[in-house]
């Protein structure tokens, strides 16, 4: 059965580079709405004979929807001119080969890593806005015209094959930047993490010995910790290079190896303790927070990997498993003490929380959902969550109608004077029409829909993640 009507449509979508102002919104913005949502995913999934396989293989888009100007809600989306973009572009061909498509005659970045599309995720720092890949160096891009400068290089320290991940944690009081990225090498596998000052600069560095090459695509950081979620999810780096394999290929599940949550002191980078977890898989991070002498951290959790279920587009999450939002309390004895879960197990994906509640103690989040969660055939993200820890049993859902999904991940944005409730920034995608719109939901109260939303006049594909920042 197909439980996503028309998904093919919206994936096939491959918007030209625009800038343009929406006049009329339906509904009404509430007026402490002022700000940028940034949006990035992929989109662009074939050049000329090549058709791309996987959700992740797509051509990095970046959507700027800036909110509380005088003349309407100014639109601006440009493709990331990635090194690999550009040399395909003028080539009229594909060159590269991505996370989930090889083909003849493919390259990598210097033999032995994907040239990044930079099609994950979108962060300001350092003045800059920076678009990120799966693994490598962001690109730069300008703020407000979205245009690329070129590979950010944290003022030289890394070059174009670090390993660098797509999730970095930034300290709004302090502005240090924190990042990490795995070496893949069979016989030393390495954690590298990366501490840098506001301006660029690097900090520190620190390589750590892992006990396999697994893969971590997002972790935690609190006031005094770095905490990752290390799944048994393994990558054979030379079925990459010697045997021409796609990255998705070379991933293998091995749960006997089980799952370890590695705890890190922030000041120093030095492992604290590395604790079992058993044997499950977690792709995103909701928040992680110091509770007195205890570690909190708050994953989305799965019982296996999720990457298999992106491909083969625009088939995707024929057969995704149920997942659930998890907290894992550790003490400074390096023993979990609690495990809780959130009662919403629909493959849940793309969390956020409050900006302010980042590293903090915290009881709100958001994120998306998967109705048909547990049934064969293809689906999309169709439900909007609002969840607490304070009532786990309790969350707020809204349920899109068929052939029509959320597009990307959804952005809260409070009001600084505290009068009125946040809200909850989301794109909509309505496939059958060929319609985007960035939707304004009431936060804590996302079952009521939409209070506004703004029609864009290029539709877009479903994208991956997002960042607000205020005006």
């Amino acid at each position: 059965m197909d439980h996503a009507p028309f998904l093919e449509r919206a994936l096939a979508i491959v918007p030209r580079d625009d800038t343009y102002i929406v006049e009329r919104v339906s509904g009404r913005l509430p007026a402490f709405l002022r700000g940028t949502y940034y949006l990035n995913g992929p989109a662009r999934f074939s050049r000329g004979p090549v058709k791309y396989d996987h959700w992740l293989d797509g051509d990095g888009l970046v959507c700027a929807v800036v909110f509380g100007g005088e003349d309407g809600v100014r639109i601006t989306h440009r493709f990331v001119r990635t090194r690999k973009l550009s040399e395909e572009e003028a080539a009229e061909r594909a060159i590269y080969r991505t996370f989930g498509t090889a083909f003849p005659g493919d390259r990598l970045n210097r033999g032995v890593a994907l040239e990044s599309p930079a099609n994950i995720s979108v962060y300001p720092f350092a003045g800059t806005l920076l678009a990120f890949g799966e693994q490598g160096l962001p690109s730069e891009l300008d703020p407000i015209a979205l245009e690329t400068r070129g590979l950010f290089t944290f003022r030289g320290a890394l070059t174009d094959v670090t390993p660098f991940s797509a999730h970095p944690k930034r300290d709004a009081a302090t502005g240090e930047l924190i990042n990490f990225g795995v070496s893949f090498s069979a016989a030393h596998p390495m954690l590298n993490v990366y501490s840098f000052a506001a301006e660029g600069t690097l900090n520190w560095r620190r390589r750590l010995p892992l006990d396999a090459p697994r893969t971590i695509h997002d972790f935690a950081v609190t006031a005094r910790h770095i905490a990752f979620y290390a799944s048994p999810y393994v990558l054979d780096a030379a079925a990459i290079v010697r045997r021409g394999r796609t990255v998705m290929d070379a991933l293998s599940w091995r749960p006997e190896l089980g799952t370890r949550l590695l705890v890190l002191s922030r000041e120093t980078g030095d492992v604290i303790a590395s604790i079992p977890l058993g044997g499950c898989y977690c792709l995103h991070v909701v928040n992680g927070f110091d509770d007195g002498g205890d570690l909190v951290v708050d994953v989305i959790e799965y019982e296996r990997p999720i990457y298999e279920q992106y491909r083969v587009m625009p088939e995707l999450f024929t057969g995704v498993g149920r997942g659930r939002p998890v907290r894992y309390v550790a003490g400074a004895d390096g023993v979990v003490h609690r495990r809780a879960a959130i009662a919403y197990s629909h493959a849940p994906d793309f969390p956020t929380t409050d900006p302010h509640d980042a590293s903090r103690a915290y009881t709100e989040f958001w994120m998306l959902g998967i109705s048909a969660t547990g049934q064969p055939g293809r689906k999309f993200f169709d439900e909007l969550v609002h969840a607490d820890w304070s009532r786990p049993d309790r969350p707020d859902v809204y349920r899109d109608a068929a052939g029509r999904f959320f597009a990307g991940e959804p952005a809260v944005v409070s009001d600084p004077s505290g009068r009125e409730a946040p809200v909850l920034i989301c794109p909509m995608c309505d496939a059958e029409h060929g319609r985007t719109v960035v939707a304004i939901f009431p936060a804590r109260d996302v079952a009521r829909g939409p209070i506004a939303s703004v029609e864009l006049r290029n539709p877009l594909p479903p994208l991956f993640h997002s960042y607000f920042v205020a005006s």
